[in-house]
Parts: C-alpha cells; structure tokens; sequence
C-alpha cells in the first residue's frame, strides 16, 4: 500500500520549489492535497499538474500571513477533503534588505516574522483541531541550517531558530492527540527562486564573481552535500509524514550537507 493512503495534506507555498515537489509526491504516495498559495497563476498550475496526472488537489489562493485567509484556506480544505491528516509548512523566503539589526528597517523585520514564523502558527492554529478529530496526524515545518547557527541575516535567522523551538513545543502539547510535529532545515535548495538569484550571468559571472558568488562555489566545495534539489527536500518530507517516522517527533533533521555540524575549513584557491 502507499505510505499516504487516503491522507490528506495542506501545503503551503506549493505553487513552487519544495512544498510544489512535495506535494507531487505525497499524491504519488496516495494523499489528497491541498495546494495553499498566494500566486494564483503558479498554484492553478501546480493543481492542472497534479490532477493531469491522476492526483487529486485543490489550489486554494492564500496569504499566509493573514489569520482570516488561513482559515479560509482550512475550511476549504476540510470542505472538499473531509479531514486534515498532515501540514507542512514551507511558505517563506528572506529579503536582500535583511541587514544588520541597526541598519534594518522595521518593515523588513515584520515581513520576514510573518512569512516564516506567523504562518505555521496560523496553519496549526485552524488545522490542528481538524486534526485531533481525524485522531492525529504529522506537521512538518521548513526551517533552515541556519536557524540552526545564525547568520548575517538576523530577521531570517530569527524566524528559523523560531520555528525549531515552536515545533519541539507542539510536539509536547499534541502528543496526547497522536499528532507529531517535526522540522526539516535545509540546505541549498535549487528552487525556481534560488536559479534565479544565484544562477544568473551577472551572479556568477566567470570573469569577476560578486563575493555572495564566490562565497556559495565554496561553499559548494566544503559541503558537497548541501546543495540538493526539491525533491531531495520531498522525500525527507514524506518519511515523516509517513509511519516510518512513527519514533520522530519534536526533531529536527539538518539536510545542510554537515553545514551546521562540523567546521571545515577552506583550503582552495580564492
């Protein structure tokens, strides 16, 4: 049988990258899927997709930041699929304006808070009811290895050192309801967003790489197996989901490629 038989999934942010990857697979796993998106032109076509291919998914536009537009979302979602088995939280995303504390400006800061750190607040908040009267379920949160470690971007840091705690506390609260919560900090993830900021001409160019491009090809170097694709993401995604994770909850698993674990130190030429 598919490790997701008859579940049903809300995923945020999967019009794109790894929540859209996701979301292809837990349906090849045999869950429905709710597609929960703010960009209506990539969330209708994520759902096309799917459905093209014999999944069943519902593209609900949504601003993950706003109480009512969530639980609008949810109630879409129950309405259509009857239960809530499973959420995982991947909206989010980091500003080039996220700048040292003194330098910032608020709005940044509250930006980056409510994108990354509201969001899973406001999915758990109106999904985990439906999901106690199913009799449980798994919540999966996207953080990052450098919620793990910090960073020169503080707001984003923040917000993903956040989520780390947040889930170890719904893993406590939610235990009696049979519901697990656990966190995947990912490395380097070739999205569509990460091409296009890193992968450009300008970005790399060979002859005089900017240093945010140099600094990324050694990292590359360092950490060979930091850098991954969606579906590598996906995959982590659907072992806790999954009963294969039934030991796994209040954890997080750092698929950084070592990045977080151990210093090496570079030895290449600049």
């Amino acid at each position: 049988m598919a490790k997701l038989q008859d579940k049903v999934a809300f995923l945020t942010g999967a019009g794109a990258g790894i929540a859209k990857a996701t979301a292809k697979l837990f349906v090849a796993e045999g869950a429905k899927v709710a597609i929960v998106e703010l960009n209506r032109e990539v969330g209708e076509a994520a759902e096309r997709e799917i459905c093209a291919a014999g999944g069943d998914a519902i593209f609900i536009e949504t601003d993950v930041t706003k109480d009512d537009s969530m639980k609008r979302a949810m109630d879409a979602t129950i309405a259509r699929f009857g239960k809530l088995d499973i959420i995982f939280n991947c909206a989010g995303g980091s500003l080039q304006e996220d700048v040292p504390v003194h330098e910032m400006d608020l709005a940044v800061w509250h930006h980056t808070i409510n994108l990354n750190l509201l969001h899973p607040f406001l999915s758990c908040r109106h999904g985990i009811p439906h999901m106690i009267k199913a009799g449980g379920g798994a919540i999966i949160n996207v953080t990052s290895h450098l919620g793990l470690m910090g960073s020169m971007k503080p707001a984003y840091a923040a917000t993903k050192g956040g989520i780390i705690s947040f889930t170890k506390t719904l893993a406590a609260q939610y235990v009696a309801h049979n519901i697990r919560a656990n966190a995947i900090a990912p490395g380097s993830i070739r999205t569509e967003r990460q091409i296009k900021r890193y992968e450009n001409k300008d970005f790399m160019l060979a002859e005089k790489p900017s240093p945010a491009a140099r600094t990324r090809m050694k990292m590359q170097k360092l950490y060979p197996f930091s850098h991954g694709s969606s579906e590598d993401i996906a995959a982590i995604a659907l072992f806790l989901a999954s009963n294969d994770s039934r030991m796994l909850t209040g954890s997080t698993l750092a698929a950084d490629g070592g990045r977080s674990t151990y210093l090496k130190i570079y030895d290449g030429d600049d």
